[in-house]
C-alpha cells in the first residue's frame, strides 16, 4: 500500500515542516507528499474550485481518497489504525489523503472522497495538519504492528 498526501500550498522551512518531516521519515510504507498551488490571484469559491481541480488531477485512478475537512467524522487513533489495516488487507494500492488550503476544500473533493475525517471541531492551520496527519499515520501503523508507540 502506498500512501500519498496531497496538500494545498508549499511548505516553508520552520517547525511545521520539521514536524511533518520527522514523522514522514518514520513511516515504513511508500509515503510521499504532493503539493499543489494555484498561482493566479483567485479568491473565495473560485480559488477553492481551482484547488479542487489541481488536487483531483493528482489522485491516481482507483485510489482510496480521504479528505481532511472540518465537516468530517472524528476517529480515535485505534479506529484510524483499523481503517488503515482494512485498506491494507483489501490490497488497496493507493491511499490518498487530501489537505485543503486556508479556505478549506471544495464540495467536489468531499463528494469524490471515500472517507471524510476531521481532527476535531477546532480549526487547525493547514500546514500544521500535515504534521498531525503524518503522526497519525505513523501511530496507526505502529498500532497495527503491535509497537508500544501507542500506549493503550
Amino acid at each position: 500500500m502506498k500512501i500519498t498526501v496531497i496538500a494545498v500550498g508549499r511548505a516553508k522551512s520552520g517547525p511545521e515542516k520539521d514536524l511533518y518531516d520527522n514523522y514522514a521519515r518514520r513511516i515504513t510504507l511508500p509515503f510521499n507528499l504532493k503539493e499543489v498551488e494555484e498561482k493566479k490571484p483567485l479568491s473565495g469559491a473560485e480559488l477553492k474550485r481551482r484547488e479542487a481541480e489541481l488536487i483531483l488531477a493528482r489522485v491516481p485512478e482507483g485510489a482510496m481518497l480521504v479528505a481532511l475537512d472540518e465537516t468530517g467524522k472524528t476517529m480515535t487513533s485505534p479506529a484510524f489504525a483499523k481503517k488503515l489495516g482494512e485498506w491494507r488487507d483489501e490490497s488497496i494500492r493507493n491511499v490518498v489523503f487530501v489537505i485543503g488550503g486556508a479556505d478549506g476544500l471544495d464540495d467536489s473533493v468531499r463528494k469524490r472522497a471515500n472517507l471524510v475525517i476531521c481532527f476535531g471541531k477546532m480549526t487547525w492551520p493547514h500546514m500544521l495538519v500535515r504534521g498531525m496527519l503524518a503522526e497519525q499515520i505513523y501511530r496507526g501503523l505502529t498500532i497495527l504492528a503491535g509497537h508500544p508507540y501507542h500506549r493503550v
